[in-house]
């Protein structure tokens, strides 16, 4: 796993954005196509803002899957992760060879089922990420299910994480924030050949820490990417504050 603390989210968000746009340059080249999981939220607006503005990518030759999305929540909804992607980057790069949202408004079994199997059939390349508050990964609450080897499950959502919608402004109340919803599994992001985490803001330093320097347990279900072999953790200075002086930084 490697380190790189950036002074702001912007500075961050360029140098996540540049490294996935290399990683899907290269997957390209070597085989063709590349198949990519990006993720949502307030954490990757400045990585989002970069992918889109990189060159010489041919989105035409990628296939988009993405981590999450709340059970019957209509895609009209400003919290709507479809309506985040299309807004924020698939109205915003040409047209991609194939994108598969999360539908939260169809049965959540059927979504589950249907997803699966198209990405089993599409290794996943390049995955972007980020981690939660509570340290999840995706809308895999702790403790996490580690042992699932379904690629999208249904998730009950703690009272943590949606505190957090709530604060960062997608919903009018905590009591607005949806229960349920479906996600991609820990063992499913874990499969993707590379993994680009970008996490800003002090709300994530202590997350960060834990995820960072704790043994690998599905409390921190963000700790699992201790364990892949090629994962690049992003912060701000804010959210790397916790962090002890014997943490290896990259740069």
């Amino acid at each position: 796993m490697e380190l790189f603390i950036k002074n702001d989210p912007i500075e961050l968000g360029e140098y996540a954005g540049k490294a996935a746009a290399e990683l899907i340059r290269t997957t390209i080249a070597s085989k063709g196509s590349a198949n990519i999981i990006l993720a949502t939220g307030s954490s990757q607006f400045e990585t989002l803002k970069q992918l889109i503005a990189e060159k010489d990518i041919d989105w035409g030759k990628v296939n988009m899957f993405h981590l999450d999305e709340y059970i019957g929540l209509p895609e009209s909804s400003g919290a709507s992760f479809r309506k985040y992607l299309k807004e924020r980057f698939l109205n915003k790069v040409p047209a991609l060879k194939a994108v598969y949202l999360v539908n939260g408004e169809a049965d959540p079994e059927k979504e589950c089922k249907r997803l699966s199997t198209i990405i089993e059939a599409n290794p996943i390349d390049v995955a972007l990420v980020g981690i939660g508050e509570n340290g999840h990964l995706a809308f895999n609450d702790p403790p996490a299910n580690f042992d699932t080897k379904e690629p999208f499950i249904i998730v009950n959502l703690d009272e943590a994480c949606r505190k957090q919608q709530f604060n960062e402004g997608w919903f009018k109340s905590v009591d607005d924030v949806p229960k349920q919803a479906i996600s991609m599994s820990i063992s499913q992001i874990c499969k993707s050949k590379h993994i680009i985490c970008s996490v800003p803001d002090v709300r994530k330093a202590q997350a960060v820490r834990d995820c960072l320097e704790q043994s690998v347990s599905n409390i921190y279900p963000a700790s699992i990417l201790q364990l892949h072999p090629s994962c690049s953790y992003y912060l701000d200075k804010p959210s790397a504050s916790l962090l002890s002086a014997h943490v290896e930084v990259k740069g």
